[in-house]
């Protein structure tokens, strides 16, 4: 009987695991060369954006009182990926660093490969990390996020994005007609800012000046600079390119999503500096299986921001009476996004659908839609 128990929950959690597949693939690009150096850009955009289309999409919903036993195979998953990434980050450095049977720009699309995976994998698993009790998981966040130069993100998601999502105290949530490319440099310095302040403020409240030891910008520092210095250790200074590669790429990868999740939806002001409670019409969501097998139930974010220490296998769907829903999964949509009239045509519309449904009241959007730098000539 608990053998049977144990075989059913291992074949339920075994989907979400493909995203141990990517590793090989990336092997075999760096051991091969040529046109192998694309195998994981196109498994992880197309592959998964086909696989979509073939499973469709996935409305059910696991109890969220299942006891955290039960969710064995789901919690090693994100535990086990940290060594993986790892070892096939920093092996992959010194294989590539010193192979002659590269050219530069294969070793440039070997680890723009992986950067994808950091980036769709290891960022996206060290978000499921950060948001558990336990220290040691958090303690995987930070490492995961050290090797892509991004550790600030764990700050900025945990103090300020949930807080302050859908305002315009939240540099992640992307305004109504901000293409990416004018997204994409804002919330890269917004971020950092915001991370750094409101871990300032942290420590103001505790009488503490941001100097203090207890600030966890010195753990940041002191991982990303180890990380940087075990590089140049495995490849010189190649190595430390190749790091940096992967890990500009990855980030690019983490704001495609941020982009995504809630572009144009904001929360109703109430005056005085004040906004509605966070409600699951603040975040697009997407029901697609394959894509949720990859990216671990991410796109069911409106859950997330309900219950953000909800693990994914429990994160629950919304209906589209109670949530805004993507035509497409993140791969599809990621891709959309970097071509803003493509990106505008189809968002646009469902922007304004969800204005007219959910705040038929508000005749003026004027104050919502200011972004930082404006799309010319939208609307």
């Amino acid at each position: 009987m608990i053998a049977a128990q144990t075989l059913s929950r291992w074949q339920s959690a075994l989907p979400f695991w493909l995203s141990f597949l990517l590793v090989p693939l990336v092997w075999i690009a760096a051991g091969l060369g040529g046109w192998f150096v694309l195998l994981v850009p196109i498994t992880t955009w197309y592959l998964f954006a086909a696989l979509d289309g073939i499973f469709g999409l996935n409305l059910e919903n696991a109890d969220p009182q299942t006891p955290d036993e039960d969710l064995f195979w789901y919690k090693s998953l994100t535990i086990a990926w940290v060594p993986m990434q790892f070892v096939t980050l920093f092996g992959l450095i010194w294989l590539t660093s010193q192979a002659e049977h590269l050219s530069a720009l294969e070793k440039f699309g070997v680890f723009f490969g992986v950067g994808v995976i950091t980036g769709t994998v290891g960022i996206n698993y060290s978000h499921e990390l950060m948001h558990q009790k336990s220290r040691g998981e958090r303690l995987l966040a930070d490492l995961l996020l050290a090797m892509v130069l991004y550790s600030h993100f764990r700050s900025e998601h945990l103090l300020v994005h949930h807080r302050y999502v859908g305002t315009p105290r939240d540099p992640v949530t992307a305004r109504y007609n901000e293409g990416f490319h004018r997204f994409y440099p804002r919330v890269l310095i917004g971020c950092l800012r915001s991370a750094f302040r409101a871990e300032r403020e942290l420590l103001a409240r505790k009488g503490k000046p941001w100097s203090d030891t207890s600030n966890p910008f010195y753990r940041y520092w002191a991982l990303q600079l180890g990380m940087l210095v075990l590089a140049f250790l495995l490849g010189g200074l190649g190595g430390v390119v190749l790091f940096i590669l992967q890990a500009g790429v990855a980030i690019w990868q983490l704001e495609l999503v941020n982009y995504v999740e809630h572009y144009g939806l904001t929360r109703k002001h109430l005056g005085d500096g004040k906004y509605e409670h966070v409600l699951p019409r603040h975040s697009w969501n997407a029901a697609h299986k394959a894509s949720n097998w990859l990216l671990i139930n991410l796109q069911r974010h409106s859950d997330h921001h309900y219950k953000p220490d909800r693990r994914f296998p429990l994160l629950q769907n919304y209906t589209e009476n109670d949530a805004p829903q993507l035509p497409f999964g993140y791969p599809i949509m990621t891709v959309a996004a970097l071509i803003p009239p493509l990106w505008r045509r189809v968002m646009n519309p469902r922007v304004r659908e969800w204005r007219r449904v959910n705040y038929p009241e508000i005749t003026d959007w004027t104050p919502y839609n200011k972004a930082l730098n404006p799309e010319p000539g939208t609307r």
